[in-house]
């Protein structure tokens, strides 16, 4: 059952809110040509949804708990604290996962980009609805 285990409810809170930076993220960047809007858009939700696995040291000598969070947060914390392989192994998957998501940003691009036909009839089309200036009616 998905609020039995809260590990679950807090990733799916997590890619939930997730959505909502996403989405202002691109409406953030609409100054920007699609191209780059859509790759730097993609580019965050990569990084923002990049799973890493992490280790901590637990008290007890000996005892370690391990996980997976954000890619972004292992990767932080592992610098923080100065830990090589945990910001290694987070630096790894929260690049990895940026250049994916760079990618998808690129191909949604190029499967959504009109046609030079298509950009063609646009053109010709603008052409012949330009209607006359309407005259009003004149009394007298």
């Amino acid at each position: 059952m998905l609020f039995a285990d809260s590990m679950s409810l807090l990733w799916l809170s997590y890619y939930g809110l997730s959505l909502l930076v996403i989405v202002a993220v691109y409406f953030a960047l609409t100054f920007l040509p699609r191209l780059p809007r859509l790759v730097l858009t993609w580019l965050t939700a990569g990084a923002i949804w990049a799973p890493a696995s992490f280790r901590l040291p637990l008290i007890e000598e000996g005892e370690f708990y391990t996980g997976w969070a954000p890619a972004a947060m292992v990767t932080a914390v592992g610098f923080l604290e100065k830990q090589g392989a945990a910001m290694r192994g987070g630096l790894l998957w929260l690049v990895l996962g940026m250049a994916i998501g760079a990618l998808i940003g690129v191909a949604i691009w190029w499967w959504r980009r009109p046609d030079e036909e298509e950009v063609v009839v646009q053109e010709e089309r603008r052409g012949d609805d330009v209607t006359p200036p309407r005259r009003e009616p004149v009394i007298g």
